[in-house]
C-alpha cells in the first residue's frame, strides 16, 4: 500500500529536554532521593564515584547492626525495588541513564562489601578501585549489557555485572596469596 504523497503524517512529538540533577529536582519526590543516593549522586565530579563512597560509609555505619542474612534481604530488595525507582527517576529526567542515579552504585558495592567483609581497610579500599574500574571501564561483557539492557533493570545490571567481576578479581588474587 502505497501513502498518498500530498497527504501530511502527523509531525513527531519532540522529546522533552533532558532535565538537570539538582538538590530541588531531588527533593521533588522521595525516589528520587533514594535513586540520588540521598544527595551523593549530585557530586558535580564523579557522581558514581560519590555513591560508591556513600555505599562504603553506609556498609560501615550498618554492617554492625545487620546480619548477613539481613544485608543479603536489603540487597535482594534493593535491587528489586532500585529496578522501578531508578527508571521512575530516569523517565522524569528524560535521559536513560542518568548519572545521578547511583542507587545501582549502592546496591552493587553494598554487595561486593558483603562478600569481602571481614576484610581490613586496605582490602576494602582494593575493592572500591576494582569496582570503579569495572564499572567506569565498562569492558565486555559489561559494555554489552549496558547497551542492550534499558530501563531500571538495566540501569541496575550492569552495575551487578561489575560486582560479579569484582568479587572475581578478589577471588582470583586471594587464591594466588
Amino acid at each position: 500500500m502505497q501513502t498518498d504523497p500530498t497527504v501530511a503524517s502527523a509531525p513527531e512529538r519532540p522529546r522533552p529536554a533532558p532535565r538537570k540533577a539538582t538538590a530541588r529536582f531531588m527533593l521533588n519526590h522521595p525516589v528520587h532521593i533514594l535513586s540520588f543516593g540521598f544527595g551523593s549522586g549530585l557530586s558535580p565530579i564523579a557522581p558514581g564515584t560519590a555513591g560508591t563512597l556513600f555505599a562504603w560509609a553506609s556498609f560501615v555505619a550498618f554492617n554492625r547492626h545487620l546480619t548477613v542474612a539481613e544485608w543479603g534481604a536489603l540487597i535482594v530488595v534493593g535491587f528489586i525495588a532500585g529496578c522501578g525507582f531508578c527508571s521512575f527517576t530516569a523517565k522524569k529526567m528524560n535521559v536513560a541513564d542518568p548519572s545521578a542515579v547511583v542507587w545501582d552504585e549502592i546496591i552493587a558495592f553494598w554487595l561486593v562489601l558483603l562478600f569481602v567483609t571481614p576484610a581490613t581497610f586496605t582490602g576494602q579500599l582494593w575493592a572500591f578501585i576494582v569496582f570503579r574500574f569495572f564499572d567506569m571501564v565498562k569492558p565486555p561483557p559489561i559494555r554489552y549489557f549496558d547497551r542492550r539492557l534499558k530501563g531500571g533493570f538495566g540501569i541496575m545490571f550492569d552495575d551487578l555485572v561489575a560486582a560479579f567481576f569484582t568479587l572475581l578479581v578478589i577471588a582470583l588474587w586471594r587464591m594466588t596469596v
